[in-house]
């Protein structure tokens, strides 16, 4: 291992330097041909979530009603443009991601922050399950202002359905997006492409009340 401390996030002087040229990736989505980077339909709306390994994340969102198209990829470090084989290190600072491009008119953004919660265990710190390191952290990170209090709002409302269930403490990073970094192309759509492929999510069977009454 070129960094132990897989546990914690590097320093900017830790950090890999990385490179400017972007990373080569599929130009549209594997199962429904929309393009990856866009142009994307006027009015619609990004998310970027991490819960772990992004394989079976980035299924998860693609057959939710209501999303144009998702990707996989990068965010919340420091190395720009790192690779799959960098981020593994520990020396980057990514989170494995999805980023999700949804129309608002037809599923909400508390509606896929419902689908996150639920389908991963936010209480695990920097692992998912049997993936450990710091890009396997629960993360959230926000476009907006609104995106920001939708999201705090949620995790404070799953918070109380996790406790009441005797479950522990959230630990997912909710903070603003940075840059977000295209994943290698076989990375994108992984699991249609490998349907026997490995998928680590699961989540705690705790419904996040969001939704269903409550207001995030």
């Amino acid at each position: 291992m070129l960094f132990q401390k897989t546990h914690e996030m590097p320093t900017a002087a830790e950090a890999l330097p990385g490179r400017a040229t972007p990373l080569h990736t599929d130009e549209v989505h594997y199962v429904s041909g929309r393009p990856l980077k866009g142009p994307h339909p006027e009015g619609f709306e990004t998310a970027i979530l991490g819960m772990g390994c992004f394989w079976g994340v980035e299924r998860i969102f693609w057959q939710l009603p209501g999303v144009w198209v998702t990707s996989v990829g990068y965010a919340g470090g420091i190395t720009p443009n790192p690779t799959y084989e960098e981020t593994c290190t520990g020396r980057t600072g990514h989170a494995e991601v999805v980023q999700v491009v949804f129309n608002p008119h037809e599923t909400s953004y508390g509606d896929l922050l419902k689908a996150f919660w639920e389908n991963h265990d936010p209480t695990q710190g920097m692992r998912q399950g049997n993936d450990v390191g710091t890009t396997y952290r629960s993360a959230i990170y926000w476009l907006n202002d609104a995106q920001r209090a939708e999201a705090e709002a949620s995790r404070d409302a799953y918070q109380a359905a996790l406790s009441k269930a005797g479950r522990g403490t959230i630990t997912t990073e909710i903070a603003a997006a940075g840059p977000y970094y295209f994943a290698e192309d076989y990375h994108q759509g992984y699991l249609a492409k490998n349907p026997a492929g490995y998928c680590g999510i699961g989540g705690t069977g705790v419904i996040c009340p969001i939704g269903v009454g409550v207001e995030a």
